[in-house]
């Protein structure tokens, strides 16, 4: 009776794989995703722009980390330099977040796409470890392509406005003073660093929205025809309902966005999304660190080494707690805030957009 069973269900999903038709690429979809990413980066990272400055400042200098400290070079930068001069370097860090968010969100949908492919699930149905490794390769493939404006960003976040007067001057300079490959200086340290940042933030982020919503519909129908369900929804194989074939709404979308359970509000998107920049930049913080001496190296001081050679001169200079995890804090502050505000635009934009489109 056992193998019969295993019979009836083998043929179940043969007759299933050859009703549901393959994937096909949607190109406006990508392109949804590239603007939902944009626009998520650019919002996350200008809300929290004076704090990551300050961070940076005390990751690349030799001085105590502390709140007080902190809240204080904020308060003299501003009665210094003027309100707007907290922003410093934000032009820099838009050309780079614009675009690598854009790449990076686009990247995970099409290799969560990939994956649920190769593995036969779809979206957020993917099992544990290819929804690590979907977050991990969209976060390596777009710090891969973005990397110098992050060099860039860097730079201009710790010199004075005299030094660079914008974004192609510290190009400029760069190129004629310390030589090209200086503006990949430091990105083995921040690949290995975003494998985990990225990998743990979307698996984290996907896990809890799953979590949130319990049971699943069922992939194959139209949330137009959700009343018209066969009824196998929370159990079985996946069904293939009416009007499969007219919903507006594209292949393993259904399930990822018209699941079975209440969907999250924007307010508890914002938290789960807090939740996975704590977990993600607590694991890469001292690789963020270390990058950060590697890029500023020409300007601060301290000479140009290889990775060891600088995780080395931290841990003399200031210790390996103390060193190595200085600004944390700081990240525990302003990485929630800005991980939980990027998800939540990107899945609303996203929700907004397939509702225009259809």
């Amino acid at each position: 009776m056992g193998s019969g069973v295993k019979e009836a269900s083998m043929h179940l999903r043969e007759d299933a794989d050859s009703v549901l038709p393959a994937p096909k690429r949607d190109h406006g979809q990508v392109l949804s995703s590239l603007l939902s990413g944009a626009l998520a980066g650019a919002l996350a990272k200008t809300a929290v722009a004076p704090l990551d400055r300050t961070k940076i400042i005390f990751q690349v200098s030799s001085k105590r980390f502390s709140a007080k400290e902190a809240f204080r070079l904020l308060y003299f930068t501003y009665l210094n330099e003027g309100f707007l001069s907290l922003w410093r370097g934000n032009s820099a860090t838009m050309v780079r977040v614009v675009p690598y968010a854009a790449i990076q969100f686009s990247a995970h949908e099409e290799y969560k796409r990939v994956l649920g492919r190769y593995y036969g699930f779809r979206g957020e149905a993917l099992p544990p470890w290819p929804r690590l490794l979907a977050g991990a390769l969209a976060g390596t493939t777009a710090a891969s392509l973005t990397y110098p404006l992050d060099l860039v960003r860097a730079r201009m976040a710790v010199t004075p406005k005299e030094m660079y007067s914008n974004i192609f001057h510290v190009f400029a300079r760069i190129s004629r003073e310390e030589g090209l490959k200086t503006l990949y200086h430091g990105f083995t340290p921040t690949v290995l660093g975003v494998i985990p940042y990225a990998g743990l933030s979307f698996f984290t982020y996907e896990t809890l929205k799953s979590l949130h919503r319990g049971t699943r519909g069922c992939p194959g129908m139209c949330p137009q025809d959700r009343r018209a369900s066969c009824g196998r929804a929370a159990r079985g194989p996946p069904c293939h309902g009416p009007g499969y074939d007219k919903c507006p709404v594209p292949a393993g979308v259904y399930l990822r966005e018209y699941g079975g359970g209440r969907q999250p509000y924007p307010f508890e998107r914002m938290i789960f999304g807090a939740c996975a920049g704590l977990l993600g930049q607590s694991a890469s913080y001292p690789l963020d660190v270390v990058r950060r001496r590697m890029q500023t190296a020409g300007v601060t001081g301290h000479a140009h080494g290889s990775i060891l050679s600088t995780l080395r001169a931290v841990v003399r200079e200031e210790g390996a707690v103390r060193g190595l995890y200085k600004g944390l804090s700081m990240n525990w502050l302003k990485g929630p805030i800005a991980v939980g505000i990027s998800f939540t635009t990107f899945d609303l934009m996203q929700i907004l957009l397939r509702q225009l489109r259809s």
